[in-house]
């Protein structure tokens, strides 16, 4: 197979599900030959993410993404794109293994919220304990110039409910508590465009996304992303390279 980009996933199975059904489903295909040409890597066993990352006596999670990143680099695709935020806690390092571009999922997210939104300045930000810990997201929202908030305590356990128990435990989306979360964010806090910062939570989006709140969706986002480069690739290896420098910046 030529002209491929690498997917790696699994954290969790039913947001990287997620994303297989949105790219595939975007691509518009009317026969086989229509769809993209990408491996998808599910690493189910990588360990938790936020768990390492606020406690590191648990067990941490590069290892296995290195393996990943390695065997991947091996066969030669275009780019990678990683569908987990709080992963992205390693992309430095994992940028080091790989002469292969590695899209930064969370700065794509937010150079496109910049653009859509440039008139907004206090941006809302939901996401697991790890991805907040580390300021994955909210350092890339302050480099646009604009204040993240974060909502309190209350927000966050009802975030971590409907990560954790709903859909990583019990595989379901709870609409009621996400559309509370976003109303709660809009209500308390004034925020009128929030940012997604979890794949789980882009899940809820896509299983509930019957609200009147304005949200920015990394996972969306990187969708189409990665299907306009795998087509631009497919026409082009020189317009697929093009696009892929400017992602990349």
């Amino acid at each position: 197979m030529r002209r491929f980009f690498t997917v790696i996933g699994g954290m969790g199975t039913a947001a990287t599900e997620s994303y297989v059904r949105l790219l595939n489903t975007r691509s518009n295909a009317k026969k086989d030959q229509d769809y993209m040409d990408y491996i998808l890597v599910n690493h189910a066993s990588v360990p938790d993410r936020t768990s390492y990352i606020l406690d590191h006596t648990q067990e941490n999670f590069f290892p296995y993404l290195k393996e990943d990143i390695e065997q991947q680099s091996l066969l030669h695709p275009e780019f990678m794109v990683m569908v987990c935020n709080t992963a992205h806690y390693f992309y430095d390092e994992l940028k080091q293994l790989t002469d292969i571009p590695l899209i930064h999922m969370p700065h794509t997210a937010i150079q496109t919220m910049a653009k859509q939104y440039p008139d907004e300045h206090r941006i809302g930000l939901i996401a697991t304990k790890g991805t907040l810990a580390d300021g994955i997201y909210a350092n890339e929202i302050e480099a646009t110039g604009r204040e993240v908030v974060l909502g309190d305590q209350q927000i966050q356990d009802m975030v971590m409910t409907l990560i954790y128990d709903n859909i990583k435990e019990h595989n379901r989306v709870d609409p009621e508590l996400y559309h509370e979360i976003l109303k709660q964010m809009h209500d308390r806090f004034g925020v009128n465009v929030v940012v997604l910062g979890c794949t789980e939570l882009s899940l809820a989006q896509e299983k509930a996304p019957d609200h009147p709140y304005q949200v920015i969706d990394a996972q969306s986002i990187i969708v189409d992303k990665t299907l306009a480069l795998g087509r631009a690739f497919r026409e082009d290896e020189a317009k697929g390279q093009q696009m892929l420098d400017e992602i990349m910046k």
